[in-house]
């Protein structure tokens, strides 16, 4: 398979994580997958460059890349529950009253 293919699925991926974005901004759990939706085009992205000139280097940067991903979606992931528990709501539009 050449690598045209995989450059084109992570640009329709990352396409769909910002259309995710676009259209649903009240949903703060739909907002965290659209976001690691995109994460996980880049990273295709760089293996396919990294695939295509014979480099480890864009394989290497995946996993960095993961691994902060993974840490985001666990802060993330509390700071909804959180926010749910206190508030009874995962709306973005209600959560516009917190206050540091």
């Amino acid at each position: 398979m050449p690598s045209s293919f995989y450059l084109i699925l992570g640009a329709a991926l990352f396409a769909i994580g910002v259309v995710g974005i676009v259209l649903n901004r009240k949903n703060m759990i739909v907002l965290l997958m659209s976001v690691e939706l995109m994460l996980l085009a880049v990273n295709t992205n760089f293996i396919a460059f990294s695939h295509m000139l014979g480099d480890t280097a864009g394989q290497i940067f995946v996993f960095f890349i993961l691994t902060v991903a993974a840490a985001e979606s666990a802060i993330g992931l509390a700071i909804l529950v959180v926010l749910f528990r206190t508030m009874n709501t995962v709306d973005m539009d209600k959560l516009d009253n917190l206050q540091g």
